[in-house]
């Protein structure tokens, strides 16, 4: 066999074997997932699951670097959608929010596996930094753009004290902004932070005893938070009614 055939095959061996896992998921949990177990369900060899992921942490690492990738190409894709619309920052931020927020309820075992419990015993390694980053990344665009185009409002009050932000979340936007926006970083955190702690609510059905539409809270929910950066995310019955 050349090496572009056992390169293929590898390709297609783990690709079985994380679809596998991902239906098991379901039934198990992250913290049921064992190589055996994934191995007698998709009829493959353990040796030959192995091969692809040689232990449960290196086969995790993949599912969690699926997921983010997943999920932030699908906010991605809607904001694409709503800057070749001429989208306000504002349209824009809701369309990304409901893109995640849909993505989030089609693969809510992906979701549970990024932003639910952490797996006893397994730690995301830096492997995965980059496709969690490509979440808070598309968001940070837009504020970017916001703030670029003026539609911001300055913040009645500042963070008080130094400067809360590694210089890793100020190079992910690009720099510290002036003021009055000087802390428009900060404020993007606890926008980023309002959206994951929201979709966790209503993806665990935290929400559906408290509110009669689930989706027009969300939607709400996203408005009173960008408030917090100063953008307007407008409600009109456009917005409101989704694609």
């Amino acid at each position: 066999m050349d090496s572009t055939s056992a390169t293929d095959e590898n390709a297609t061996r783990a690709g079985a074997v994380k679809a596998t896992a991902r239906r098991l998921l379901v039934e198990l949990g992250a913290a049921g997932l064992s190589l055996e177990a994934v191995a007698k369900d998709s009829g493959l060899a353990v040796a030959d699951v192995e091969d692809a992921f040689p232990h449960r942490d290196d086969l995790l690492t993949a599912l969690v670097i699926d997921a983010y990738d997943d999920s932030a190409a699908a906010m991605e894709r809607a904001d694409q959608s709503a800057v070749a619309a001429g989208a306000s920052a504002g349209v824009r931020l809701l369309a990304v929010t409901r893109a995640l927020r849909d993505w989030s309820f089609a693969h809510s075992p992906e979701f549970t596996l990024i932003y639910g419990s952490p797996v006893p015993g397994y730690h995301a390694p830096q492997d995965t930094v980059p496709a969690a980053a490509r979440t808070p990344a598309v968001l940070a665009g837009i504020v970017r753009s916001a703030l670029a185009d003026g539609e911001l409002t300055p913040p009645r009050r500042v963070v008080p004290g130094p400067p809360l932000l590694l210089p890793e979340a100020v190079a992910l936007f690009g720099g510290t902004p002036q003021a009055p926006f000087s802390d428009l970083i900060e404020r993007g955190i606890a926008l980023w932070s309002s959206l994951i702690g929201l979709l966790v609510f209503q993806v665990f059905s935290r929400t559906h005893d408290s509110v009669r539409d689930e989706s027009a809270y969300f939607d709400f929910a996203i408005a009173v938070a960008a408030e917090g950066i100063g953008l307007t995310v407008p409600l009109d019955e456009k917005t409101r009614t989704r694609p």
